[in-house]
């Protein structure tokens, strides 16, 4: 079951972010076949990667609708206290913010991590600096999207570029209703995505976890009593 599970997500279909990608690669690799072999084995190998870079496997949100889940793949880097994004107009009093590194090897789909309509989408031009740094989650190019829950409640998701990523994509646009887990873009190569949750509200997750998007849940949107230790 484990190699079968293995086998679906390396064989996923590509998002279409990919196309021009693994396009380019392959018409390098077939030309490759006609003038040379030195220019076919690269065509090949960037192909492959494209594919296996690009896969956007279903995913299955739990069945709760009290619940935030992960938005991406990867590993917790932090789980803190801070602002959300200024450009949000989401006030200024730190909320707990979980902050996920992909790496180049994570599926690097972003989703929704509640039910709700977006408010707001902003983005912030900034550096490019490693995207497992605490800073880069202020320093680093950025979008951020601010989704109202159905009480009224506010959570920001924020797609982080990183030293490697220079490309964010989102299709979400203010008004639209998205669903716990729905697809809303994806960034080029090594990124991060931060989750900041409503007021009240605190992570069951710690620094370190491997976080499945779409699927791993990350806190209860009913208060919390106690809280975890931040890093």
């Amino acid at each position: 079951m484990a190699l079968a599970e293995s086998l679906r997500m390396v064989l996923a279909r590509p998002h279409r972010a990919g196309t021009p990608f693994i396009a380019a690669g392959a018409v390098v690799a077939l030309v490759g076949l006609v003038v040379s072999k030195w220019l076919f084995w690269p065509g090949l190998a960037f192909t492959l990667f494209c594919l296996y870079f690009f896969r956007d496997p279903e995913r299955y949100p739990p069945p709760r609708p009290d619940l935030v889940i992960a938005p991406a793949d990867g590993h917790i880097v932090s789980v803190i206290q801070a602002a959300p994004p200024a450009e949000l107009d989401m006030g200024s009093e730190p909320v707990w913010r979980v902050a996920i590194f992909l790496s180049v090897l994570d599926v690097h789909v972003n989703r929704s991590p509640v039910a709700g309509t977006v408010t707001r989408v902003a983005y912030h031009h900034g550096k490019f600096m490693s995207a497992n740094l605490d800073k880069a989650s202020d320093d680093n190019e950025r979008n951020a999207l601010a989704i109202r829950l159905p009480d009224g409640r506010m959570v920001a998701c924020v797609q982080i570029a990183g030293l490697v990523a220079r490309r964010i994509l989102c299709d979400a646009k203010a008004g639209d209703v998205l669903e716990a887990g729905e697809r809303f873009g994806i960034i080029r190569f090594g990124s991060r995505t931060d989750v900041y949750l409503p007021p009240g509200v605190v992570p069951i997750v710690s620094v370190g976890q491997t976080m499945i998007g779409g699927e791993t849940v990350l806190a209860s949107l009913a208060p919390a009593i106690s809280a975890p230790v931040a890093a």
